[in-house]
């Protein structure tokens, strides 16, 4: 059996966080498919064995069952010493950008993206007033990204993995983001480039 164990799908950009992650640090795990559509998360089982705030992923090493990407990530950079914090200051700096990212980065383009791409909603008030909340998100984004190669500054931490998750899909969500906002984008290069770098379909499974 693995060490770690990461109940996640395909479609979920925050379950692709951890198993990046867990790639990159060239742990031993694997990926155990959730048929979230199916309502898998929505049951007694799942909530009272697994997460009783009813998500995915679920991290489980040992007898830890681990909940929430940040929290995934953080314990994992404890675990295996890579893309953590070095100091105080830059882990406090990480947790800006993690927390800004579950806020808005990935929250609102999920948000869009579930109902657009996923459960073929048309437009409306509810998807204009979410696709402004991600432009604006990624102006912020794309900002520090013209300054600094990484968000927290010369390589890459676990806040470079939180705000990777949604970033390698590519479904239509009527914007078109990399010609948006170009500095993203070549952040997305540097990521594909780190050593053991896979998407999130050659990560997780699906259906």
């Amino acid at each position: 059996m693995a060490d770690y164990r990461l109940h996640c799908f395909g479609e979920s950009g925050n379950s692709y966080k951890a198993a990046l992650m867990l790639e990159l640090s060239g742990c031993d795990w694997a990926p155990l498919w959730v048929p979230f559509f199916e309502g898998a998360t929505r049951t007694a089982e799942w909530r009272e064995g697994l997460n009783r705030m009813g998500e995915a992923p679920v991290l489980v090493h040992g007898q830890r069952v681990l909940t929430q990407s940040g929290v995934i990530l953080d314990y994992l950079a404890e675990e295996t010493g890579k893309f953590a914090g070095r100091d105080a200051d830059e882990k406090r700096e990480i947790w800006r950008w993690i927390l800004f990212d579950n806020h808005k980065f990935t929250s609102y383009f999920a948000t869009l993206r579930f109902m657009l791409a996923m459960k073929k909603m048309p437009e409306s008030p509810v998807t204009e007033f979410l696709r402004g909340r991600v432009i604006d998100a990624y102006k912020v984004v794309e900002k520090q990204l013209t300054v600094t190669d990484w968000l927290t500054g010369d390589r890459p931490t676990i806040a470079d993995l939180s705000l990777s998750g949604y970033v390698f899909y590519d479904e239509d969500v009527g914007l078109d983001r990399w010609a948006m906002f170009p500095a993203i984008d070549a952040w997305r290069d540097r990521l594909k480039a780190l050593p053991g770098w896979k998407g999130p379909w050659d990560l997780m499974p699906m259906k």
